[in-house]
Parts: C-alpha cells; sequence; structure tokens
C-alpha cells in the first residue's frame, strides 16, 4: 500500500510527465469522507481484532471452536499475504523510486533490510530463550521449546513460547483428591501431603518466564503490524484514488485484525498479564484511524511521493515485512503445524481444512493487492 511519487499531467504538447518530488500535499478531494473514514476503518478494525479476544473469554455469547479455529487459520493466511504482497513489495517499490538518488538503485535495500530484520528478529528470539532457559535450569525446571500444549477449546494449541516445567528434583507427593477421599481410601485419609513450598515458588516462576515469552511474540507481531498500519493510514488520508483505497483498507484492516485477534484470544497467561491481549487488540485498532487523522493534518505540505517518504515508509515497510515474515512462517506455520502434536496426529480432513483456512486468507488478502 505504497503511494507512488507525485507526477504531474501531460501538457497538450505531449512532453513527458516531470516527477514531483518533493513541493506540494497530497489530495484535497472527499475531505468529509476522509474525516468519517477514521471512524469506519476504526470500527472495522477494532471489530476484527477485539472479537474474537472477548469472544473467547465471554461466559454467554458461545461461539463454536470451529468458527475460531477457522480464524486462526485464516488469520495465518493473511498475515503471511500481508507480508509479502502489501509490505515486501511496496518496499521494493518505494526505495526504487526515481525521486531517490542513484545510490538507492544500485542494491536491493529493500530485500537487504527485510533479510536483516528476519535475522534480528530470531537473534533477539534465541536469546531470550537461552536467557530464560538457563534461568529455569538454575531452578531444575526445563521446557519445551516447541512451544504446544495451551489448551484451547478442547485441544491443544501451538503457541509461543515454552510451556509446561519438569522439576528433575526429588518428587513431592500430590494430595488426593476430595473423590478418592469419599471413595474410602483409609491411606489418603490419614496421610494428605500438600505441594511443597519451594515447589510451589517454583511454578510461579516458571508461570512467569512463558508468560514473557508469549508477551515478547504478541509484541513483536503487533510491531510488524502496527508499522505497517500507520503507514497505510497516512496514505489514505492523501491518495488520489481516495475511494478505491479506501474499500480496500476497511476489508484488509478487518481481515488482518481477524488474524492478529485470533492469536490473540487463544494466548493463555496468568491472572496480571490476563488483559495484555485486549490491549494489544485496541493498540491495533488505533494505529491505522491515527495514522488518518495525522495525514489529514498534515495533508497540505505532506507529499508521499516525495524523496523523505518514500525512503521512510520504504525502510518501515521493509522492517515490518521482516517481521511478518518471521511470524508468520516460524510462530504461526511452524508451530501450528510442524511442532503440534495434535495437528501432526489429525486425520487427513482437518489438516485439509486446516490447510485450506489458511489458503484461502492468504488468496484474499493477496487478492486486495491489486487495488491496493
Amino acid at each position: 500500500m505504497s503511494a507512488s511519487p507525485a507526477i504531474a499531467s501531460p501538457t497538450a504538447t505531449d512532453t513527458p510527465p516531470t516527477l514531483n518530488c518533493g513541493s506540494g500535499g497530497g489530495s484535497e478531494t472527499y475531505t468529509n469522507l476522509r474525516i468519517a473514514s477514521i471512524f469506519i476503518v476504526l470500527c472495522a478494525s477494532m471489530s476484527g481484532a477485539l472479537f474474537p479476544v472477548l469472544a473467547k473469554r465471554s461466559s454467554w455469547l458461545k461461539v463454536p471452536t470451529g468458527v475460531f479455529n477457522f480464524a486462526k487459520y485464516f488469520g495465518s493466511g493473511v498475515i503471511i499475504a500481508t507480508a509479502f504482497i502489501h509490505l515486501l513489495s511496496p518496499a521494493l517499490d518505494e526505495l526504487g523510486s526515481p525521486c531517490l538518488s542513484e545510490a538507492w538503485q544500485s542494491y536491493p535495500y529493500a530485500l537487504a533490510i527485510c533479510l536483516a530484520s528476519i535475522f534480528a528478529i530470531f537473534i533477539v528470539e534465541l536469546f531470550a530463550f537461552r536467557v530464560g532457559s538457563a534461568h529455569l535450569a538454575k531452578l531444575g525446571l526445563h521446557h519445551d521449546p516447541h512451544g504446544h500444549g495451551i489448551e484451547s477449546g478442547g485441544g491443544s494449541h501451538a503457541a509461543h513460547g515454552p510451556e509446561g516445567f519438569h522439576n528433575h528434583g526429588s518428587p513431592q507427593p500430590i494430595a488426593k483428591s476430595v473423590g478418592d477421599l469419599e471413595a474410602g481410601d483409609e491411606t489418603s485419609r490419614t496421610r494428605i501431603e500438600l505441594p511443597d513450598t519451594d515447589d510451589l515458588s517454583k511454578s510461579k516462576q516458571h508461570q512467569h518466564y512463558p508468560a514473557i515469552a508469549q508477551i515478547l511474540g504478541i509484541a513483536i507481531l503487533e510491531f510488524g503490524i502496527v508499522l505497517h498500519s500507520v503507514l497505510i493510514g497516512l496514505t489514505l488520508a492523501v491518495d488520489e484514488s481516495f475511494k478505491i483505497l479506501f474499500v480496500v483498507i476497511v476489508f484488509h484492516q478487518l481481515f488482518e485484525g481477524l488474524g492478529l485477534g485470533s492469536r490473540l484470544a487463544f494466548i493463555n497467561l496468568p491472572a496480571p498479564y490476563s488483559k495484555v491481549p485486549i490491549y494489544a487488540a485496541i493498540l491495533y485498532g488505533l494505529t491505522t484511524p491515527i495514522g488518518i487523522a495525522i495525514g489529514l493534518g498534515v495533508r497540505a505540505s505532506y507529499n508521499p511521493g516525495s524523496t523523505e517518504a518514500s525512503i521512510v515508509s520504504g525502510v518501515m515497510d521493509a522492517v515490518s515485512s521482516g517481521i511478518l515474515i518471521y511470524t508468520g512462517l516460524v510462530e504461526l506455520l511452524a508451530h501450528e503445524f510442524l511442532f503440534n502434536g495434535e495437528m501432526i496426529n489429525a486425520s487427513n480432513g482437518k489438516l485439509l481444512y486446516a490447510l485450506g483456512c489458511m489458503c484461502a486468507g492468504c488468496g484474499l488478502m493477496a487478492l486486495l493487492g491489486k487495488w491496493a
């Protein structure tokens, strides 16, 4: 969703058009509708991101598990298509703009920045897990690096980060259930032992570590999406092709929000962090409307095709594409299909359904790239 360099209309003598790489501002048409778009896009973004999160937590809104599964797989495809079609492709155009100097044309900087972004995210996660694993090892615990097993509506769900700890020390007796006592287990009547206080402390520390790991995953995904959302808001506020772009962005934000929200809904965090998915969904919903508002405020002087704007938006799009490529392929696809025991052992029908949902999300989002 990049803005092409402003090109002056050709004269009656058919002289070649000239680039406008700095002066002037954005389009002044459809002012009222552009203002209304702030609230329309806000509703679309919030609906997509917040509905799965709130529905999963609601005791009265009974959403079938199949709906959540569809949204989860569909959303993975949306995020991957966003990375390639709506971020990396525009970054190539922006950093290859004829408004930029020849130095920018001599090397595929957009691809290099995307590549650097992928490795940066990988290295950050690698060292974060090493530090966390070392901390757990001091407590005599370890984690499953594949990060599956978080319960979600009757099955395990591959989540970002580790879960499940194992104590390598001496086993501690665990109290029998009330049902066992009522069944007449005399031994249990006379010997009920509670978990050791040290084990409880270790458990709390372990819960804190997976929570931080999952929040790191949320932050990485959110960062890539938020950068992109602000840019498309700015573009919508000043672009001449407003009507088509407006319709596409409404659907874009709705589907991308659904992809993000369906992931946030299944994150299992302890009580102190339970509101993080809600805050993340709200942040997503606000970013594009904020970008539109900023764009409207500066559109008299902001030329989206200027040299400075092309560099800034190109770099940000390239960084965001790397983040979403890594997140989509590693954290979503790999953890959901390759490292998820439930999916590995699932029937062919369930596997094909999941793949079909994912391809549908990817295909629909890629199709939207034809217009924006």
